[in-house]
């Protein structure tokens, strides 16, 4: 049995203007660097995850994600984020390679796509109903190993003002992930930064930007030095995970002013 190769691309913020900046960073310029970057660091992907934040507001945004992934040959898993149009979304990235939400297998492995957008909100709530899926998802893939994918954290992350606008129905995620044992892992974007940690034996990751990152620890809003970055996961057979965050060192000295 082979491992299972993704890679995560987070908070692109991309506008209709395929020159606009957020905080600094060019959106789309470091979008495809970090692209360009994957595919030189890693040989071979199974998939790619998109969680949240595509667009910085603007539906136009929507046209560079299908530019850039368009073309994918491996399924290119997406879910909004509280800057994303979820209507927009779904009418921009309908068919393949793209799939928003829902769950997909991958051997051994399932990817949930859990969706935390809330209108006029920068925090973010699974619900009910959604909450009801992945319980009935994880009953009957027990046999698999399962990452639950969302935008935004359900833990602290151990920063203020970011810790306002999580998840706000966590308590009830975290419920259920300690109730499936088959839950190995919990991945999100939202912070612009990283984070690794293990909870009840599951590992839970913050994946930094693809644009500007946030300072983390901080107790109001400040943006980082960070450059650009994306995560690599290998999914392996006996349920661990190997995972890297990979920052565009060379992008950020050269291209960000």
């Amino acid at each position: 049995m082979q491992s299972v190769r993704l890679i995560q691309f987070s908070d692109l913020h991309l506008l209709g203007d395929a020159s606009g900046r957020l905080r600094g960073v060019a959106c789309l310029p470091a979008l495809q660097a970090a692209v360009a970057d994957a595919q030189r660091r890693s040989h071979r992907a199974d998939g790619v995850l998109l969680t949240g934040d595509l667009v910085q507001d603007d539906p136009e945004g929507y046209r560079w994600v299908r530019h850039v992934f368009g073309a994918s040959s491996v399924p290119v898993l997406c879910l909004a984020g509280n800057h994303d149009l979820p209507d927009h979304m779904r009418a921009a990235l309908r068919g393949g390679p793209f799939k928003v939400g829902g769950h997909t297998e991958f051997g051994r492995w399932l990817v949930v796509m859990l969706d935390s957008w809330v209108a006029h909100d920068a925090g973010g709530r699974i619900g009910a109903e959604q909450l009801s899926y992945l319980r009935e998802v994880l009953r009957t893939h027990r046999n698999h190993h399962v990452l639950v994918c969302l935008h935004h954290h359900p833990i602290s992350i151990r920063s203020q003002w970011l810790d306002r606008v999580g998840l706000y129905d966590a308590d009830e995620l975290m419920s259920i992930v300690r109730e499936h044992s088959n839950v190995r892992g919990v991945l999100w974007g939202h912070v612009h930064q990283s984070l690794d940690s293990f909870v009840h034996g599951v590992r839970f990751m913050a994946t930094p930007a693809t644009c500007a990152q946030f300072l983390p620890g901080s107790v109001d809003f400040a943006i980082d030095d960070r450059p650009p970055g994306y995560r690599v996961l290998e999914l392996m057979p006996d349920g661990s995970i190997a995972t890297e965050v990979c920052w565009l060192e060379t992008y950020a000295q050269s291209s960000v002013a």
